[in-house]
């Protein structure tokens, strides 16, 4: 499947249409995902993470549907599978406001970037490093 030639009118709903298409982050598939098996501890939290490739292929339909911010927060939700929990939250709590200066904002970044290949929210964060300046919503050191 070459998620460039997704059409919103024939294989959206995805969990309808394509459901063959949908695997979590551990490979099992929608059908493979019963409560049987969640009772029976065959299947594990780690097999009903949402996959980075389903993340892409809910924002090329977004893209397709001309949703250019879903599309974007899609992007960003496909990189974010990849970074532990316990990392996301800390890197939440250091963008509110007067809670970092410019140089930690910059040091995620390219973390992010870097460790994670998170390019958009590197990106994402950069940006708003320079929005939080401009605001003075920076830390003071």
């Amino acid at each position: 499947m070459d998620i460039k030639n997704i059409n919103i009118n024939s294989d959206y709903p995805l969990g309808e249409k394509r459901k063959k298409w949908l695997k979590t982050s551990t490979g099992k598939t929608l059908d493979e995902i019963t409560l049987e098996k969640v009772l029976s501890g065959d299947i594990k939290p780690e097999d009903i993470r949402i996959s980075p490739e389903t993340l892409r292929l809910q924002g090329e339909i977004a893209k397709k549907g001309n949703r250019p911010t879903v599309t974007k927060n899609f992007e960003r939700a496909s990189e974010l599978v990849a970074i532990p929990d316990e990392r996301i939250l800390e890197i939440y709590n250091a963008m509110r406001p007067f809670r970092s200066s410019r140089e930690d904002l910059l040091k995620i970044a390219d973390e992010l970037e870097n460790k994670y290949s998170a390019t958009v929210n590197a990106n994402f964060i950069r940006e708003a490093a320079e929005v939080y300046k401009e605001r003075k919503k920076l830390r003071k050191d």
